[in-house]
């Protein structure tokens, strides 16, 4: 009877094995979980914003592009809006070299709701008249709906 104990042992490591990865697999898929629009920003609040380009970071699962925007009294705030996934930017034709440092961009998008210089971008117009869709978020509004967007 000895034997039998130590075949049920041999076979069960494995299976421990098997097991142990599985519940990790299964306890760590809240980490590639993300938010939603209405998480962070305000379909109520439309913003359109032009500045100058200062980075843009194409990582997943959101891209962001970072614009220096001149307020009417001069001073120069830096803003940050969320884009799409790259792989979706280049599918549209957006990549690296269409936005690069001292670009002039004009985004139309939504303000952050915690009413910090931050957005979600659904469109950037280039100063040689390239438009492109840049959101990503599928619970976004497709298109700004007011016509008057707000002021930063």
């Amino acid at each position: 009877m000895k034997f039998f104990p130590n075949e049920i042992q041999r076979l069960l490591k494995p299976l421990a094995l098997v097991t142990t990865i599985a519940a990790s697999a299964i306890s760590s898929s809240g980490v590639y979980a993300h938010h939603a629009f209405s998480a962070e920003f305000d379909a109520n609040q439309p913003i359109e914003l032009t500045g100058v380009v200062t980075k843009l970071e194409l990582v997943n699962p959101h891209s962001w592009l970072y614009f220096d925007v001149k307020k009417a009294d001069g001073k120069v705030e830096n803003w940050g809006f969320e884009f799409g996934a790259p792989f979706s930017l280049k599918q549209k034709g957006l990549t690296k070299a269409s936005l690069p440092i001292g670009t002039q961009v004009t985004l139309k998008g939504y303000r952050a709701k915690n009413g910090l210089n931050f957005g979600y971008a659904v469109t950037a117009t280039l100063a040689d008249g390239r438009v492109f869709t840049t959101g990503g978020a599928p619970d976004a509004p497709a298109s700004q709906q007011k016509s008057s967007a707000a002021k930063p």
